[in-house]
């Protein structure tokens, strides 16, 4: 074999292995490609799910707050028209004509004064000396305090043992905290 055959046959030879590892670089860079980008789509997939259900969570927490303030605003709304409701009650008493006040103030006196109890008026009771000609005031031995309440009209028991208050705007609030419900079970269904 001559110099030339052998240098040629070496160059052919290193061409084959050339292209032969370049073939095999190229197929593992394929696979490795085609495996990244499996890897990245799955990523991507992951991802957006992960995406999705944080939207989905802030979405929801959102409308959650929402209907809460929306709650919260009609409560508010619900116990405005009550506290409506309570104040012309309490205008209403205040402003009770002479027959129906001394019924109401000898039903109070009957229920919870005691003995020798003081009766202190609020500044605006307009009945006070009709009051005390009631029977139920010389029963009971019950006296006038010479000075008056700033209260809600009506008055309070001033005694031994306890003191009472029977003023329009606490018999009003005694009122609401046990009917409070049912009252807005009428007027909101």
């Amino acid at each position: 074999m001559s110099e030339k055959a052998i240098v040629d046959r070496i160059i052919s030879d290193a061409e084959q292995e050339a292209r032969k590892i370049i073939e095999d670089a190229e197929n593992k860079a394929s696979v490795a490609v085609g495996e990244a980008s499996l890897r990245a789509e799955r990523n991507k997939i992951g991802t957006q799910a992960e995406i999705d259900a944080r939207v989905k969570g802030i979405f929801d927490g959102q409308a959650a707050s929402a209907r809460l303030d929306g709650l919260k605003i009609a409560l508010g709304e619900r116990r405005a028209v009550i506290d409506e409701i309570y104040a012309r009650a309490l205008g209403l008493l205040v402003a009770l004509d002479k027959p129906t006040a001394l019924y109401l103030a000898e039903k109070l006196l009957k229920a919870y004064a005691d003995d020798g109890d003081e009766i202190i008026f609020a500044e605006n009771y307009r009945y006070a000396q009709d009051v005390m000609k009631l029977p139920v005031v010389k029963e009971k031995n019950l006296k006038q305090s010479s000075k008056t309440a700033k209260i809600d009209g009506g008055f309070t028991l001033c005694g031994v043992n306890s003191d009472k208050n029977l003023s329009y705007g606490s018999l009003l609030s005694a009122d609401r905290e046990e009917r409070q419900a049912e009252i807005a079970l009428q007027i909101f269904n």
